[in-house]
């Protein structure tokens, strides 16, 4: 093949060319995807949707919390001071005993029994000194006759002094015997008041009103007045129409105490009860020893469920927070929490628990503390142990 001939190149040239379909691309047959393509192309997006949907379902679930709200505080009063006390009445327990000596024969009223001023409460054995008022009874009727006699005679002798047949000194003797049967008469009836006074001593009534504490005698043991110690009480009883609570307040916090002061009195028995108190008694001498001072809050409107005895806390209350003051919010004292970093509480906001640091105000009453910074009022705390909660659960709230 010669160079200067072109037909052999063209040729050469020709054979290496692939061939390709001339139709034109309008012209072409649409081929379409396979069945097999198509359903792949369809269930691709289902499954990615089935398993985002799969995984949000099974993402943590909300943790269920009980919360309490944040008040807005005000001006209403707080206790600047609490302590341990008891219930006492305000007439002291009232032991009765016996005046005169006897045998216990009967009792009346049983323990827990109310009773009122003048009730029989004890009987004691009556027999000898009833037996007593009827001898000096016949002594006095001895007596009375004797002086009637004697006056009988003073007439007589009268009359015959002033015929002159009997003497002045007769008749001034005949007086004197007067005057003393007429002694005799009163001294016996005097006997008789003492007597029949002892008689009555065998009852043993109530003094007051009140509710029976104790009989501290049994029926047939001896009820003897003084002697040793207790040996003439035989029932305790107590005036329940005036309740205290006793409490001894540390010498240090006498300055947050004082007369009329306004209280709060919470039974250990019940303690969502509340009894309004005012301070009625501030004993004038300190215990040496303990370095307290006793103080007695008079209950105002107590009720059955009170009893002598009872433990209970006594809280002074302020007069008043002043009312240019700004409110202070109040949050429930279970909420507070403390660890490493300080005091907080957990925060219910959209769904999830917010860490909020606090710094704490005064105890107040009902189990709420005053929150000086971190809260403004009105926030959903939660209570209780808080288990697994953080700040990236969801929670819910449940109550």
């Amino acid at each position: 093949m010669s160079r200067d001939d072109p037909e052999p190149m063209r040729d050469a040239l020709r054979s290496l060319r692939i061939e390709r379909d001339e139709t034109p691309r309008a012209d072409r047959p649409l081929r379409l995807p396979s069945a097999r393509w198509l359903g792949a192309g369809i269930a691709i997006p289902s499954i990615a949707a089935i398993a985002w949907a799969a995984w949000t379902c099974t993402g943590p679930a909300p943790v269920s919390v009980e919360v309490a709200y944040v008040s807005h505080g005000g001006s209403s009063p707080g206790p600047v001071l609490s302590g341990a006390g008891y219930v006492v009445t305000g007439d002291r327990y009232i032991s009765l005993g016996a005046r005169v000596p006897g045998r216990v024969t009967h009792y009346y009223v049983e323990e827990g029994e109310s009773v009122t001023a003048g009730q029989a409460l004890v009987q004691l054995d009556d027999r000898h000194y009833a037996a007593a008022v009827r001898e000096a009874e016949a002594s006095r009727r001895v007596a009375e006759a004797e002086a009637e006699y004697r006056r009988t005679e003073l007439v007589r002798l009268r009359r015959l002094r002033a015929q002159d047949v009997a003497s002045q000194a007769a008749l001034d003797a005949r007086e004197r015997e007067i005057a003393v049967a007429s002694a005799e008469v009163d001294r016996w009836t005097a006997r008789i008041a003492q007597l029949r006074l002892d008689l009555e001593e065998t009852v043993v009534r109530a003094p007051t009103d009140g509710i029976v504490l104790e009989k501290l005698k049994e029926v047939g043991e001896m009820a003897v007045p003084g002697g040793f110690s207790g040996s003439g009480e035989l029932i305790r009883i107590a005036n329940l129409a005036e309740l205290r609570a006793e409490v001894d307040v540390n010498e240090t916090d006498l300055a947050k105490v004082a007369l009329g002061q306004s209280a709060q009195i919470v039974p250990d028995a019940y303690p969502s009860r509340r009894y309004a108190a005012r301070v009625a008694k501030l004993y004038p001498q300190l215990d040496r020893k303990k370095g307290t001072l006793r103080v007695e809050a008079r209950i105002l409107s107590p009720d059955e469920m009170l009893r002598p005895d009872m433990s209970v806390r006594v809280e002074f209350l302020t007069t008043g927070e002043p009312a240019t003051r700004s409110p202070v919010p109040r949050a429930p004292r279970a909420a507070i929490r403390e660890d490493g970093e300080g005091r907080y509480v957990w925060s219910v906001e959209r769904g999830r628990a917010v860490r909020r640091a606090v710094e704490l105000g005064a105890e107040l009453a009902g189990g709420l503390v005053e929150v000086r910074v971190g809260l403004e009022g009105g926030e959903a705390l939660v209570l209780g142990e808080a288990k697994g909660i953080d700040e990236t659960s969801p929670v819910r709230i449940a109550n």
